[in-house]
This record gives C-alpha cells, structure tokens and sequence, in this order.
C-alpha cells in the first residue's frame, strides 16, 4: 500500500490534492452532523451571532479558501507548506459548497427543498475531483498518444471536439452529464446520441417538426425520473438531511 501511494500520490504530485479532497468531504460530513445537531437541540452546538446578524459557516469557508488557495499557489506541489495550504483549502470548500444553495439564492435555505443543491454540488465536486485524483484529465488530454501530445494541433483538436461535446449535451438537458464529460469524453459521446430532455433547448430546436422524436423524449424523461427520484431522494436525505415540510399559506 505504502508503495502503492508513493509511486501513483507522491511522486506525480498528487498528495495535496488527495488531501485537499479528504478534508473537503471530511468537513462536510462533519459540518452536516453539527447542523443537524443544532437543527435538533441537541450537543454543545449552536448557531454563532456577532450584534444581531447570524454568521453562517460559508464565511470562515471563504476565509479558508482564499488563504489555502494563494498559499498552494505560492507552495508548489511538493513539501509541507503544499500539504497544509491544501488540506486548509479543502476545509475552507467544504464550508463554501455546504451552503451553495445560500449563495445561489441569496436567501437562507439551507434546510429548504431548495437546500437540496448543496448537497448534489458536494457529491459531484467530490466525484470530479476522484476522476482527476485517479488519472483523468480535462477535455480528454489524458488520452492523447505521446506523439499527438507533442503537437499541438492534436492536442487542441481534442480539446475542442470534446469541449463540443460537451456543450451540445449541456444543450440537450443533461447537465451532469455534461459535467462528466468535461472529464470523461465517452459520457459526452453517450450523452450526445441519446435523446434531449424535454424543454432543453435542443428539444426547442430540433423536435418541433418531429412529434415522434418529442413524444419519445418525454416517455423517456418520464420513466427516468420516475425511476431515480426516489433513491436520489434518500441519498440526499441520508447525506443532508431531510428538508423542513413545505407549509400551505391557507385560505
């Protein structure tokens, strides 16, 4: 194991960004437990006020961020200024992305159906940054033959084609697909073959004079979301916990 993580972490200089990634989930996880403590009245926990205004934990997270980010910047990838520069980033994101949702809407819906967001931005930044930990590069470059990397023009050309596909599954609907594809070009490939949601501005475009095209399209989106609704639901709810009811205004 030792020089497993010696030969693929240490030397290709990937240590600060394995441990940047820890800290970041780390500091979710643990952030999520405490909110809901406090959320529960529960532990030693609780919310922190300075002259009447609610400090909420994105703060320190920008704090965070910025210090780790500029120190990594200045640190390089090697050494134990590196290492800590990149755990405090990871921290510092944790914080920040645990309350995207509050930035998103400029309102505090952390406990909202609108809360929900936070929790799909971890997971996804989580999963990103794994592909790129384990090898993979933007944009396919990873991919390229060492006699394409050394001309530029193969290198930009898979860039381009595969930032294309990219942005055309972006069109058809498929947004974390699209995200994926950034790193893993197959995903843009399957994305690009497959039908457009409903709605998307591919389907604006290209299903309005085919009615069958259309119809398929919606059937499709129908039974996917009827079919991971419900589990993506759970897992949020596992991860973030559930979001306070929605109460009717009444009559």
């Amino acid at each position: 194991m030792g020089h497993w993580l010696h030969r693929n972490i240490v030397e290709p200089g990937k240590l600060p960004l394995l441990l940047a990634l820890t800290a970041f989930v780390l500091t979710f996880l643990i952030t999520r437990c405490v909110t809901r403590l406090i959320r529960a009245g529960r532990g030693p926990f609780g919310n922190i006020s300075t002259g009447g205004v609610h400090i909420h934990h994105v703060v320190p997270g920008v704090v965070l961020s910025v210090v780790g980010g500029f120190g990594a910047v200045a640190s390089g990838r090697h050494g134990f200024g590196a290492a800590l520069c990149a755990v405090v980033f990871g921290i510092g994101a944790g914080l920040v992305l645990d309350e995207f949702a509050l930035i998103l809407h400029l309102d505090d819906v952390y406990w909202s159906e609108e809360g929900r967001k936070s929790v799909e931005v971890v997971v996804l930044t989580a999963a990103l940054v794994g592909l790129v930990l384990a090898g993979f590069s933007p944009f396919g470059v990873n991919d390229v033959t060492q006699d394409e990397a050394q001309d530029r023009g193969g290198v930009i050309s898979s860039v381009v084609i595969n930032f294309l596909f990219a942005m055309a599954v972006l069109l058809k609907g498929k947004t974390r697909m699209a995200i994926f594809s950034v790193i893993v070009p197959l995903v843009g490939l399957i994305g690009l073959i497959r039908l457009a949601r409903p709605g998307s501005p591919w389907a604006r475009r290209f299903y309005v004079r085919r009615p069958r095209a259309r119809a398929r399209a919606l059937l499709r989106a129908y039974h996917h979301d009827r079919r991971w609704s419900g589990p993506r639901r759970k897992l949020q709810d596992l991860i973030g916990g559930k979001p306070d009811p929605v109460r009717s205004l009444g009559p």
